[in-house]
């Protein structure tokens, strides 16, 4: 059976109805960190700077201009570019990011996971996309995703980067439920902060399934599908 918004199985007594979810996209529903690391590096090689390979998950979650600046703090060239210079690197960077992102289809993100997405939806929840990524909207439509969220939020829509609440507070409004009726899916400690500052229900993913500030815990889309007990259909 599957659970409806306002459905609670007895296992879950203690458990808030939840009316609605949304995804963090990098690292939830879409692993783009390759893409990351590779425009980052390049940008990093043609400027003489050193790359941290450390900095990978200090990068997850967090803005564009905020990753270059621990790039830079990181490389000792904090000081070295004016505004002006710092905003035309990071145009650079995402353009060498979306050419990487090119290589996404459809295929990667798995036809069970779709019909998840779907049985959810069927049953009555409310999906969205809470990003900082500017890109989410081309992701998504890498991944034909783009039909299947109620509100997509990104970082076009914020002037505060996680772990400010921002773009979870302005999601939830746009699919008009409160933030203790939602769900927040993050793979990074930053965005389990800015749900836990918004009053949000914070559930660690993957690398932060183990994070203190998790009240729910899910290693993958399989666990969190089946939390849900929403069928995905053939296991491919």
């Amino acid at each position: 059976m599957n659970l409806s918004p306002r459905h609670v199985s007895p296992h879950q007594a203690q458990v808030p109805a939840i009316l609605g979810i949304l995804f963090d996209l990098d690292g939830v529903i879409v692993h783009t960190d390759r893409f990351h690391r590779q425009a980052w590096q390049r940008l990093a090689q043609e400027e003489g700077l050193r790359f941290d390979p450390s900095l990978g998950d200090a990068l997850r979650g967090v803005s564009r201009m905020a990753s270059l600046d621990l790039l830079l703090e990181k490389a000792g060239a904090h000081n070295r570019y004016q505004v002006e210079e710092k905003l035309a690197l990071a145009d650079r960077k995402n353009t060498y990011y979306r050419a990487f992102l090119q290589e996404l289809t459809p295929d990667d993100f798995a036809p069970r996971h779709r019909r998840a997405l779907q049985a959810l939806q069927e049953a009555g929840y409310k999906l969205g996309i809470a990003s900082s990524s500017k890109n989410a909207t081309f992701i998504l439509d890498r991944l034909a995703l783009l039909d299947t969220f109620d509100a997509i939020t990104d970082g076009t829509d914020i002037q505060h980067s996680k772990p400010h609440p921002e773009v979870f507070l302005k999601a939830a409004d746009k699919l008009g439920l409160s933030p203790s009726d939602l769900m927040v899916v993050e793979d990074a400690e930053a965005g389990l902060g800015a749900a836990h500052a918004g009053n949000f229900l914070a559930a660690g993913f993957g690398p932060a399934a183990h994070s203190e500030l998790a009240l729910y815990r899910f290693e993958d889309l399989d666990a969190l599908f089946a939390f849900f007990q929403v069928s995905q259909g053939t296991y491919d």
